[in-house]
């Protein structure tokens, strides 16, 4: 194999294997429920007006539980515990 295509197999190579290993590093950090989220929400009564509010990853997930905890109650509250 001439020495130009085999620098050539073996940086290709190496790239995939930065790849892998990136994404893998990427989806490590997907689920670590330290890191640090900042979103939009918007302010009520308002058209315009948004606030940057930054939790962790953890912290956002028991804010939306809690949430869908809160909207399935008043939901079966609405229609009575004995409605089907």
């Amino acid at each position: 194999m001439p020495v130009s295509l085999r620098r050539s197999v073996l940086l290709i190579a190496g790239l995939s294997l930065l790849s892998s290993v990136a994404m893998a590093e990427e989806k490590k950090a997907e689920r670590d429920p330290n890191r640090m989220i900042c979103e939009k929400e918007e302010v009520v009564g308002s058209r315009l007006a948004a606030k940057r509010v930054c939790m962790t990853a953890a912290e956002w997930e028991a804010k939306r539980r809690d949430e869908r905890q809160m909207i399935d109650r008043s939901q079966t509250q609405q229609r009575g515990p004995n409605a089907g």
